[in-house]
């Protein structure tokens, strides 16, 4: 089967194109034929071999994925696909079956035409694809929405709530405005001009610019303590910096924290789509066979929601 795969830490180009055996379906498992996957964050760092601006992170990615090189050639995770195969302890899928979940602690990852997932484990999830998304946007859904719904749950967020979402037209930006709004709070949203109306579509109120002098010293000032909960989606804030934005008794959040997935998340999301209440911004998609450029792409820092790699064409109901 086709895949992307990398062998070595590094810029998008130590990706390539590659083909790799199929795999096949253990009693526990099913096989699905991918339709999509994404270009996260966590990817970028993976396929980098470093977490920005931490050694001590960087230590543990190495640790984890390979200390020298990649010990797990083919990333991608997140997907959708549809059920190819199943396994003969399976229970709750069937062939035909419209998936999507992720691929956390598996072998392989699914920038690859097939990817073999168990019907349950302790580090990922997957779960029946809702019918009102689309093959596509369910692949951008389960890491972002599971990050900030993760984080979020630890704060207590109520209509009176006053919160903050620093980089919140990202991927997992998007999820914690709509999820916090769905909450009823009431929210800022610090991200670049050009990403204002978006943001504001997606139920934010105030907007603050981070762009020409970037989030200054002033805008720290002008915003200190005056917020129930601030949430950095992005990483890039100081801890002081993020708590000298709360109340005395507020909550400050960061997607630096360990965060981990949980097959009840995917069914609050399901309800949330069902309701209308929740929705993936996809940025920009691009073919498998394009994956360089798409990493490239993301590399520069200016994505809007997710960006989506498409490794199959759509299954047809």
């Amino acid at each position: 089967m086709k895949a992307a795969i990398y062998t070595e830490y590094g810029a998008p180009s130590v990706l390539r194109q590659a083909e790799i055996p199929r795999p096949s379906p253990k009693d526990n498992e099913i096989l699905v034929k991918v339709s999509a996957s994404t270009v996260s964050a966590g990817v970028i760092w993976v396929r980098q071999g470093r977490f920005p601006g931490s050694n001590i992170f960087t230590f543990f990615l190495r640790l984890m994925y390979g200390l020298n090189k990649p010990r797990k050639p083919v990333l991608g995770f997140e997907f959708s696909g549809v059920v190819e195969a199943v396994g003969g302890k399976v229970q709750r899928f069937r062939v035909g079956d419209e998936v999507f979940g992720t691929t956390t602690g598996l072998t392989q990852g699914a920038y690859a035409e097939y990817v073999c997932v168990p019907e349950q484990w302790k580090q990922g999830v997957v779960a029946k694809k809702p019918p009102e998304i689309t093959l596509e946007e369910a692949a951008a859904l389960p890491v972002g929405f599971m990050t900030a719904l993760n984080l979020l749950n630890r704060a207590t967020i109520t209509p009176s709530s006053n919160v903050l979402i620093y980089g919140a037209s990202g991927s997992v930006g998007t999820f914690a405005v709509q999820i916090a709004k769905y909450r009823g709070a009431k929210i800022t949203a610090v991200c670049s001009g050009r990403n204002a109306a978006l943001v504001q579509s997606l139920g934010a109120e105030t907007v603050v610019d981070y762009t020409g002098e970037g989030f200054t010293t002033r805008d720290m000032a002008r915003l200190a303590a005056q917020f129930d909960v601030a949430f950095d989606a992005v990483g890039k804030l100081s801890s002081q910096k993020l708590k000298g934005l709360v109340k005395q008794g507020g909550k400050a959040l960061s997607v630096t924290s360990p965060t981990s997935e949980q097959q009840e998340y995917l069914g609050e999301l399901a309800r949330m789509i069902a309701e209308g209440s929740i929705r993936p911004v996809i940025d920009k998609t691009y073919s498998l066979e394009n994956i360089v450029e798409a990493h490239e792409y993301v590399d520069l820092g200016h994505k809007r929601g997710n960006v989506v790699i498409t490794v199959a064409k759509p299954h047809q109901s």
